[in-house]
């Protein structure tokens, strides 16, 4: 009889950020003999390439131009729920009779309709975090009326159990400000509504890293800690040719970004990206412009697009001769650039972890939503970088900018910052090596698929 390998499907929130982990997660299952199958829109399903996993449209309910063509976020969530649950079941019943049955449903926590539709096909599921287990913890909590909304900047520090202290800028910009975007903090909370049928809930992220804020919300979240959900071969090197996502909505320009390092001394670059979903204001644009160029520093900046015509004109002529601007690259092999000695970031989860996983120091210049916390996380509690801070208007100032590069880059307390981020380096390889935290938790998983034909 035929060994029982197990079959998950695995189902990403649409978007680059969420895509990534979830891809990275379904390879990682594929090279310990799960067969996986990503489940994605039929406006991503072509940018999926993945060697060992399958690849299957579902629907958005907008297959021309997905959220981009909703436009509003509550449209969209309730048409992906209605359009997703009948196409990911026509998904299952493909491959019902096949010798490779569904076993297990592995979605991204933003989707909670697609537990309900593993249930109701008989079918193991879990759900998958694409953010830190602090931010788990906080919105666990909301959810479950432990912590109430909004909080008060007179009651800060918020102390929340197994968390450090959080002052009122440190909060995901929902908590601070509920009614700023109705529809993406139900969307945040909904991701706990229907959790507890759920058979396993995985976080991207790792034990050292955040164990403690893992395990001090365990009754409500008892999350395994799976991460760093970053390529092979910058972490461990097991899952042969595995140095990119394998999923791109954007075409990376790498060959133009790695000659230009090549001719820059060792960690002389400051790397800039602000990830795919944030937009600067022309003011703030400005301001950084003058602080790299003033800086004196090598500096690579990606700006997308739709961003560019937000730069000051005289910025690329007068820059030239230290800087390179270009609209995409791809990100891991810049961190991973000996050229490379900082990286400016937005710090949302993905560019946090990679920066940590690749022992990049950094400068967080975060701007809503989750990224606020982590860059708390970066400066003070993991100590691999600054957070650069904004005037009464919300604006990051060139002084400002300049400050925190010189920190980083030069100077005492430059030396302790690339020391932690090369001891956090370690420590992410480790949890994902041979017997690692991380390692151990997807074994167990693997384990227990291949032991049962569903449930």
């Amino acid at each position: 009889m035929k060994e029982n390998t197990g079959h998950v499907v695995v189902v990403p929130y649409p978007s680059q950020g969420h895509i990534n982990p979830l891809l990275q997660f379904a390879k990682r299952l594929a090279s310990k003999g799960v067969k996986a199958t990503i489940a994605t829109t039929h406006y991503t399903v072509s940018s999926i390439c993945a060697p060992h996993v399958g690849v299957e449209p579902i629907s958005d309910g907008f297959d021309q131009g997905g959220f981009a063509e909703a436009k509003r976020e509550d449209l969209y969530i309730e048409s992906f729920k209605s359009n997703g649950a009948k196409t990911l079941s026509l998904v299952i019943k493909k491959y019902q009779d096949t010798s490779n049955p569904v076993s297990c449903i592995v979605y991204d926590s933003f989707l909670p309709w697609a537990l309900d539709v593993a249930k109701q096909h008989g079918l193991y599921g879990a759900s998958f975090f694409t953010n830190s287990a602090t931010i788990c913890n906080i919105f666990c909590r909301i959810h479950h009326g432990l912590l109430t909304l909004p909080v008060n900047i007179e009651d800060m520090p918020l102390l929340v159990p197994g968390l450090p202290p959080l002052n009122f800028h440190d909060l995901p910009t929902f908590v601070r400000f509920p009614q700023s975007n109705p529809a993406y903090l139900a969307m945040k909370l909904n991701q706990y509504s229907n959790l507890d049928k759920a058979d396993w809930i995985f976080d991207n992220t790792f034990e050292e890293l955040e164990g403690e804020e893992a395990r001090s919300v365990s009754e409500q979240w008892p999350g395994k800690l799976i991460g760093p959900m970053v390529p092979s071969a910058y972490l461990d090197g097991r899952i042969k040719g595995d140095k990119g996502y394998g999923s791109s909505l954007w075409k990376p320009l790498s060959e133009e970004c790695i000659e230009w390092l090549e001719t820059k001394p060792e960690k002389s670059v400051v790397y800039i990206s602000f990830g795919s979903m944030v937009s600067l204001t022309a003011e703030q644009m400005e301001e950084l412009a003058q602080g790299f160029k003033e800086s004196n520093l090598h500096f690579l900046w990606v700006v997308r697009a739709s961003q560019l015509d937000q730069l000051p004109k005289w910025f690329t002529d007068s820059t030239k001769e230290k800087g390179l601007i270009v609209t995409w690259c791809d990100q891991l092999e810049v961190l991973e650039h000996k050229a490379t000695g900082c990286f400016v970031t937005h710090c949302g989860w993905n560019s946090t972890l990679e920066g940590l996983s690749l022992g990049v120091p950094m400068v967080g210049v975060p701007q809503w939503a989750d990224q606020l916390t982590d860059a708390k996380y970066i400066e003070e509690i993991w100590e691999v970088g600054v957070r650069a801070k904004e005037d009464d208007k919300g604006i990051v100032r060139k002084e400002e900018i300049i400050k925190c590069l010189k920190q980083v880059m030069e100077g005492d307390r430059s030396q302790e910052i690339k020391k932690n981020a090369i001891k956090w380096k370690k420590s992410a390889e480790k949890a994902v090596r041979d017997g690692g935290s991380s390692d151990k938790n997807i074994n167990e998983f693997v384990k227990s698929l291949m032991s049962s034909k569903g449930n």
